[in-house]
């Protein structure tokens, strides 16, 4: 499957689809796909954009990611782990020390800071484990 196969196939015949298979191909191209477009909304620095980007694209990635765990003969749910991860850490995310007009700056807690590194850690490991399933060739069954 070539590039603008699997983006069609991943944006217009199977959006929400999370039964079936994707071939490596039909998955790669559409990350690579999902990435350049991430890029060019970021450079372009508008971050309502970026939101709308990202909640427009989130069912079709994991649709994806789902079909592409069942080739493998992983269950599809399992994607929405890193996904979770993910969200869990933009929960629980201290916030951005501000400077505001002679004032000390006030930084996050250590215990805010710990969870976060912890936190970190788990999504590291998670992400490399899945990184590993997702590349692994397809199962005939």
């Amino acid at each position: 499957m070539n590039f603008q196969t699997a983006v069609k196939t991943c944006l217009t015949e199977k959006y929400a689809t999370f039964s079936g298979r994707a071939s490596r191909s039909e998955y790669w191209w559409f990350v690579l796909a999902y990435v350049i477009g991430a890029v060019i909304i970021s450079l372009l620095g508008i971050g309502l954009l970026s939101i709308v980007y990202t909640l427009a694209l989130i069912v079709p990635a994991a649709a994806a990611g789902s079909r592409r765990l069942q080739d493998t003969g992983r269950k599809g749910w399992l994607i929405f782990i890193p996904v979770g991860l993910g969200v869990i850490s933009m929960i629980l995310m201290p916030s951005v020390p501000v400077i505001e007009d002679d004032q000390m700056m006030q930084l996050p807690d250590m215990g805010s800071m710990g969870l976060m590194a912890l936190l970190t850690f788990v999504q590291l490991f998670v992400g490399l484990v899945f990184l590993w399933w997702l590349t692994r060739p397809s199962k005939p069954e």
